[in-house]
């Protein structure tokens, strides 16, 4: 997919040497289409990493896309140059009349607080809010899939035992939903999380649809509103080695960590990581990037507000529970 980022930005050297297809500003302007235009708002650390992570996973989708990098004005980064964020990223308030085919809202990791003491929460719920009137379909990840469930539908946090890190296996559970087309019955996520979901709460809430799970890491992807609010509560965008990075950062701050499952072969931190889940991530974000193209109005203005298209479901019976039973 052609996407088209600022011209200097470092993630499209990196991208290009990866013969992903990245156009420039000026290559843009000669097409005419119109691209869809997402905006990625990036509340992790290493916010270079981030964009290369989820650049890539977009970068399957044969339509032009202008990706906005956003900021949070309410909170200083310390991980990443003023020169990069200056240069490279928005703050929400420049962007609020504007309006989005798609929102990425990334993980951050806050987890462990109340989502009320993360110092930015206040303007988190501000783009939360603006996004049902301004974005046709907001996609939520890990603790932004928390964060979106507890603001819009007052869904908790609850602490796991331990730390859940590692690759871990998912199955879907309603293949006919969109961004469940062309998955394997099983596929694989990176999770790395202290917090889960209250599922119980999840599965009772009607306007929510469990779309895929983990035995071992709970609800995995979530929709509402007819696709345009999903919650996905891993990290299928991460690299090969972006678990291998948590994991020796955390020995080194003493925390003594637990060798991410399923990761390293024979759990040997010193072996290469096995990369065992890029096709069904490619899978996921082409998806919901045709979901969005299919949706979304021409003039984006004109799109219908998200509460328009909620929805309540009738239960929680999945396509797999009928398809186990015609095989017994």
């Amino acid at each position: 997919m052609p996407i088209k980022v600022q011209n200097h930005l470092p993630a499209k050297d990196i991208l290009e040497k990866e013969n992903i297809f990245v156009m420039d500003e000026q290559r843009a302007v000669s097409q005419n289409i119109r691209p869809l235009h997402i905006a990625i708002l990036n509340l992790m650390p290493l916010k270079e990493d981030t964009e290369l992570d989820l650049l890539r996973v977009l970068s399957n989708f044969p339509i032009q896309t202008e990706i906005t990098l956003m900021k949070m004005e309410s909170h200083v980064s310390t991980h990443t140059s003023s020169v990069h964020l200056n240069t490279f990223y928005v703050n929400f308030s420049s962007v609020m009349d504007e309006y989005f085919d798609g929102l990425i809202i990334t993980g951050a990791p806050v987890e462990k607080m109340p989502f009320e003491e993360v110092g930015y929460w206040k303007e988190l719920t501000e783009v939360m809010e603006w996004s049902k009137t301004h974005v046709f379909s907001t996609f939520h990840i890990c603790w932004g899939a928390q964060a979106g469930l507890y603001y819009h539908y007052g869904i908790q946090k609850v602490p796991l035992e331990k730390k859940l890190s590692g690759i871990y296996s998912h199955r879907v559970l309603h293949r006919k939903k969109m961004l469940m087309r062309g998955m394997d019955d099983e596929f694989y996520v990176p999770q790395s999380r202290y917090t889960g979901l209250d599922e119980e709460a999840v599965k009772k809430n009607k306007e929510l649809y469990v779309v895929a799970d983990s035995e071992e890491a709970g609800s995995y992807l979530i929709l509402a509103c007819s696709s345009r609010q999903i919650f996905v509560t891993g990290h299928s965008e991460y690299d090969r080695y972006d678990l291998d990075k948590e994991y020796k950062r955390d020995l080194a701050k003493g925390i003594n960590p637990e060798v991410p499952v399923n990761y390293y072969p024979d759990d040997n931190p010193e072996n290469t990581p096995i990369l065992s889940w890029r096709s069904s991530s490619n899978c996921t974000y082409s998806n919901w990037l045709n979901f969005v193209y299919q949706e979304t109005p021409y003039r984006l203005e004109e799109m219908r507000p998200v509460s328009e298209d909620s929805y309540l479901r009738d239960d929680h019976r999945s396509e797999r529970d009928s398809t186990v039973k015609s095989a017994d």
